[in-house]
């Protein structure tokens, strides 16, 4: 099934608003098989809205609208559709009972144009909208089917994910299902080298990549009569990627992150960790405070973005900052060092760099950034050369400083298991 998707609102052409919802639908409709040949984002115009719903209807056979369904005049997605389809629109009694309930529940009354969001193309399917007033409308044609959306996020996404996807894997004559192999410390061009023959042979199930910061997934799908047989066709491919990227995959969960996955590999091993940031500025502790249940394991982190800082909370030497400098592979292994003395931590990770724009010297140019990683003592420290604006080089930064220390605490954990067999 082709499916093309119609972005619509004013406010996306001119850049107020990020288009999340364009993002969220692409990757769920991929999710499920659909395939996608374009987007479009148009205004909130009638003329050129008209014209981008019927060159979608010549070339998809699902269409999916998002934006465009309040109660104002600009808001003309439902009307548009209607007029396209020679729908005429009439009343919902049950769209009309839930704008009062939602008004009522908030102790306001609804204006007079609250009212024309009750109103639907004639025959539709109506989507209830608990977050919101505007129902959502699926219009069933001869040839297409026109799915319509909520602009609102916080609408779109639990309507598409509640209704939606239900309907649409109704109408498929196959089962779509996918898993996910999460990947880091392996570059994505690597990645793809290392499973080129998997791509020039497969069939069924495909294997697609996606490139994230500091990580690479690997989406694999099956396509079969139902989701058990699926299913059994995804997991030769899943166990043959663990055997080639072994300790490198942190998680096949579609819903875990990498900081969730470090966070249990701690509580696994009963280790505690502790941040010591200086160019990051905190970003590594928040990535890791971000997980529930991180205060089994996290003690306390600290910002020593001065040279005073290092010295005076952590004990970096005076002489090694005079001689090696703050971005040195010497400071990053006393920071951690420091950390994990001071703390009683048992993994302690440090990082220093620079951040840019300015700071930088042909030496040490901007992007430059050494972090460490002590664990029970031992401390190890990697040099990094990253590139961008300063928030791409912070953001790579806190990537990498988990991924070093999910690599040294693997490490410690394999060592400390090999002491035992022994």
């Amino acid at each position: 099934m082709v499916v093309e998707l119609i972005s619509v609102g004013t406010e996306i052409l001119m850049g107020n608003i990020v288009n999340t919802n364009a993002a969220y639908l692409a990757e769920q409709c991929n999710v499920m098989g659909l395939v996608c040949y374009y987007q479009t984002t148009v205004g909130d115009n009638e003329k050129r809205l008209t014209e981008t719903i019927k060159t979608a209807m010549s070339r998809a056979d699902l269409i999916i609208l998002s934006g465009g369904l309040g109660p104002t005049k600009d808001d003309l997605t439902k009307e548009i559709c209607a007029k396209v389809c020679k729908k005429e629109l009439v009343e919902d009694k049950a769209s009309k009972e839930a704008i009062k309930d939602f008004f009522q529940k908030r102790g306001k009354k609804p204006t007079e144009n609250n009212w024309k969001q009750a109103m639907v193309p004639k025959g539709c399917i109506v989507l209830d909208n608990p977050n919101g007033t505007a129902p959502g409308i699926i219009m069933e044609e001869e040839k297409n089917t026109l799915i319509l959306l909520p602009g609102p996020p916080n609408e779109l996404v639990p309507m598409f994910a509640d209704k939606v996807i239900p309907y649409l894997k109704s109408k498929q004559e196959a089962v779509m299902v996918s898993q996910t192999v999460k990947i880091v410390g392996v570059g994505e061009s690597s990645v793809a080298a290392q499973i080129d023959d998997l791509f020039e042979k497969q069939t069924n199930p495909t294997i697609a990549t996606y490139a994230k910061v500091g990580e690479v997934h690997l989406r694999v799908t099956a396509r079969a009569e139902d989701e058990k047989k699926a299913r059994k066709l995804l997991k030769p491919m899943i166990k043959e990627l663990k055997n080639r990227f072994s300790e490198h995959v942190f998680t096949t969960d579609p819903d875990v992150t990498l900081e969730q996955s470090i966070v249990d590999l701690l509580v696994d091993n009963d280790l505690t960790v502790s941040t010591v940031e200086s160019c990051t500025g905190g970003l590594v502790a928040g990535r890791l405070i971000n997980v529930p249940g991180v205060s089994e394991v996290f003690k306390m982190g600290h910002i020593t973005y001065s040279n005073k800082a290092k010295r005076k909370i952590i004990g970096v030497k005076r002489s090694t900052l005079d001689k090696y400098g703050a971005v040195s592979e010497q400071v990053a292994a006393e920071m951690a060092k420091g950390g994990f003395g001071m703390t009683k931590a048992d993994v302690t990770v440090s990082v220093t760099g620079i951040a840019g724009p300015d700071g930088g010297t042909a030496e040490k140019p901007v992007g430059l950034v050494y972090i460490g990683c002590c664990v029970k003592g031992k401390v190890t420290v990697k040099k990094y050369n990253f590139s961008g604006s300063r928030a791409k080089i912070r953001e790579a930064t806190v990537s990498a400083a988990l991924v070093l220390m999910r690599e040294c605490v693997l490490a410690y954990v394999s060592e400390m298991a090999f002491g035992k067999k022994k």
